[in-house]
């Protein structure tokens, strides 16, 4: 069944005013949020803004402490690298030095003559020239005093000269000193 629909009574306004009301209301609240969002709109490029900036300057900051250590990290490296070759370097002349004196003593043993002794060898015959000289340079007296007494020692002191010469090289048979006669 239909029921039928009052009309409503003109003495009773008080609903209008509370639709109004709502209206009203409901475009306050409207503003209000487009006002809110403006603002947080304005406000959020302006937090943005002051975000970037203080991220440029965290990482400037970062960047200069992060040169620092780098800085003091490669110092650091480059130090201990100078140590580690300094001491390798002393370890390899050691290794060196070991490494001569057992060929030395190998060379010894061949009946090779060292450095040293050659050079002893070269300055003995450097003597022996000089003897030579002063005994030729005498020769120029009369033949009879050359004759008997230099002569002996002229070869005397070649003749100890190879010995001693002869003793070390011996094993080797090298040629021997030329002699000055």
């Amino acid at each position: 069944m239909v029921t039928k629909l009052k009309k409503s009574n003109p003495s009773k306004k008080a609903p209008l005013p509370l639709a109004g009301s709502v209206k009203d209301s409901a475009q306050q609240i409207w503003q209000a949020g487009v006002g809110a969002f403006n603002k947080a709109q304005a406000e959020g490029t302006k937090a943005i803004e002051a975000l970037i900036k203080e991220g440029v300057s965290m990482q400037r900051k970062t960047q200069s402490v992060a040169e620092e250590k780098l800085s003091e990290a490669s110092s650091k490296m480059s130090s201990m690298a100078t140590d580690i070759s300094s001491k390798a370097s002393g370890q390899w002349d050691k290794l060196e030095s070991i490494f001569e004196d057992r060929v030395a003593k190998a060379l010894n043993k061949l009946g090779v003559p060292s450095a040293k002794d050659i050079n002893a060898l070269i300055a003995r015959i450097d003597e022996l020239n000089k003897s030579v000289q002063k005994l030729s340079a005498k020769g120029a007296a009369p033949k009879a005093a050359v004759k008997t007494a230099p002569k002996p020692a002229a070869k005397k002191a070649v003749k100890a000269a190879p010995k001693v010469a002869l003793k070390r090289a011996a094993p080797r048979k090298t040629a021997a000193p030329a002699s000055p006669v």
